[in-house]
């Protein structure tokens, strides 16, 4: 099996929202095509994905330092030895090549729409879905009856009144999502709080919503937010501080009982390490939010998983951030905690397809092989125009 081509193209999100710290409107993501030298019904087989949600495209890393890697690498030092496919994890390593450790920024989510890509390509080869060429590949059974889901949205807008945003979590409930997450931090905190309780007003219950300030407080804000928050018994408190402030997360889990969440802007193995060492989290209630996406792919991710089980956490407790259906199939394939959905927002990547089964507060990935991105909406034609 051969790499015989590398394509790449930015695709602009949909939709001008935003949360505390970031307006989504000129955001574009990296959509990469692994083309192989494996024909079958006269069309070259080919892995697709991209670098999930919130971080800019990476087309110039891709271009100029990781594709030039990996198609000048020996085709043998990409293959698993023992069954002559790639190997995600040395395909990985080739594109890493020359690259220095630490500073793990943009380059990480390069890295990651090309492995990932690779794992729909190996899907592909086996005819079958990537969860279950992703549960074979770490020793699982796939989660075949679903894994929980909630809904993510509850952005800020132009006109963010708190009739668009009951309305926006009722719909999300009445489609069969159990829970949904909202935006805080973009207002002061007593506008935020209206937002928050209109919100558990809506879906019945504050064990059915959880709230994200998207790193954006401080000290002073982070501790003030948890006290008002507090008595509303919220389903978790997410990335209130600078997600490599470790000792400010401490300081937030002592002082706060509920669940938080964190790690959706961990990018290696190493800042995972540090977070279980440094960040006071807690194993009977915190939940981790790496995304293989924005990591190095699903190799690096994978470990992570393995260094939160030695720190005594359940791999229940990984929930990643994304939204979309490449982490779908991880969480699947991997029995992890659940996973969030973005049904009304960041199109064309966020949500699932159309055939995903939603049925009792849990999703079903298809059974289309690969991760089943050309089955979505809008994403399926940008996936035509790349690989025509």
């Amino acid at each position: 099996m051969r790499i015989t081509e590398i394509r790449e193209v930015d695709v602009p999100l949909q939709g001008d929202i935003a949360n505390a710290v970031v307006s989504f409107a000129e955001h574009k993501v990296s959509l990469v095509a692994v083309v192989s030298d494996v024909v079958r019904d006269g069309v070259p087989l080919t892995g697709v994905a991209f670098n999930s949600i919130g971080r800019h495209a990476q087309g110039g890393i891709l271009r100029e330092r990781m594709i030039p890697r990996l198609l000048s690498a020996d085709p043998s030092s990409l293959l698993d030895p023992d069954g002559g496919l790639l190997d995600p994890a040395r395909v990985l390593g080739s594109a890493l090549r020359d690259e220095k450790p630490g500073g793990h920024g943009d380059r990480a989510a390069a890295a990651s729409a090309v492995e990932l890509a690779c794992w729909d390509l190996l899907a592909k080869v086996n005819d079958e879905p990537a969860y279950a060429t992703i549960a074979r590949a770490h020793g699982r059974k796939p989660v075949l009856e679903g894994v929980p889901v909630y809904a993510a949205g509850g952005y800020y807008q132009a006109v963010d009144d708190l009739g668009r945003l009951t309305d926006e979590v009722r719909g999300y409930l009445d489609a069969g999502y159990p829970a949904v997450k909202i935006k805080i931090g973009g207002l002061p905190l007593a506008e935020d709080l209206r937002r928050v309780e209109a919100a558990v007003a809506a879906a019945g219950a504050g064990d059915r919503v959880a709230v994200d300030a998207n790193g954006r407080f401080d000290r002073e804000r982070a501790l003030a937010y948890a006290e008002a928050l507090a008595p509303l018994g919220l389903r978790w408190y997410e990335e209130a501080v600078d997600p490599l402030d470790y000792a400010l997360t401490a300081e937030l889990t002592a002082a706060y009982d509920g669940p938080i969440a964190t790690g959706e802007n961990l990018f290696s193995r190493q800042d995972v390490a540090n977070l279980l060492r440094f960040g006071g989290v807690r194993p009977d209630r915190d939940l981790l939010q790496m995304d293989a996406g924005l990591s190095y792919g699903l190799t690096e991710y994978a470990a992570m998983v393995a260094l939160m089980e030695e720190a005594g956490f359940d791999r229940r407790a990984a929930v990643p951030h994304g939204g979309h259906l490449v982490n779908l199939h991880i969480v699947v394939g991997l029995g992890l905690g659940g996973c969030e959905a973005y049904p009304g927002v960041f199109q064309p990547f966020g949500g699932y397809s159309d055939d995903c089964v939603l049925a009792d507060g849990l999703i079903r990935p298809a059974d289309h092989p690969g991760f089943g991105l050309e089955a979505k909406v809008g994403l399926g034609d940008e996936i035509a125009k790349l690989v025509a």
